[in-house]
């Protein structure tokens, strides 16, 4: 690998970890919520929009951690049968998937930009208390779908060239039950 290919290597590593992070972040940003809700139950006050807020969290947290979960073998995959088969087999199999799954998800992504687009556009609020712009949360949707995306398409890439995914193993092995 040359040193471009070293930098580019190192810059989607750094991606990927980036996003598992920020997905981090917004959980924790739900635990804050949950507390601050709780409180101010017991004070009587109210907490308007608190539920919605959190759910725009949650997603935020999962399209962020998608990329990194892959990375780490944290995705459910049909490991037994790829075990199971020789390796040329296996490399036609992770070719297939990776290309399938590539192509979804870049589907995905057109599609959310599309949708975050027009939310912005038509100046879309939500239909709860806080009547949050909806380009605001689907914009996390947006940046997770395309980080997750381009991590597909970087193991598509690594198997047609190398052969073999970069999904690291210790998680991936316990899928075994062994």
């Amino acid at each position: 690998m040359n040193s471009f290919g070293h930098f580019a290597r190192s810059v989607l590593d750094r991606v990927y970890l980036f996003s598992g992070v920020v997905a981090a972040l917004f959980l924790i940003a739900i635990l804050s919520l949950i507390v601050v809700q709780m409180l101010a139950r017991w004070t009587g006050e109210v907490f308007s929009g608190a539920p919605d807020y959190a759910g725009y969290c949650m997603a935020a947290a999962s399209f962020f951690a998608f990329a990194h979960a892959l990375n780490r073998g944290a995705h459910i995959r049909v490991s037994m049968l790829l075990n199971a088969v020789g390796s040329k087999i296996r490399r036609l199999l992770d070719i297939w998937c990776f290309a399938i799954a590539s192509g979804l998800g870049w589907y995905f992504c057109y599609y959310a930009i599309k949708a975050t687009y027009w939310s912005w556009k038509f100046k879309d609020i939500s239909q709860g208390q806080d009547a949050t712009a909806l380009w605001i949360p689907q914009s996390a949707m947006v940046l997770g779908s395309i980080i997750f995306a381009i991590a597909l398409t970087d193991h598509l890439i690594h198997v047609l060239i190398s052969g073999d995914h970069r999904i690291e193993s210790d998680v991936l092995e316990q899928s075994h039950g062994e």
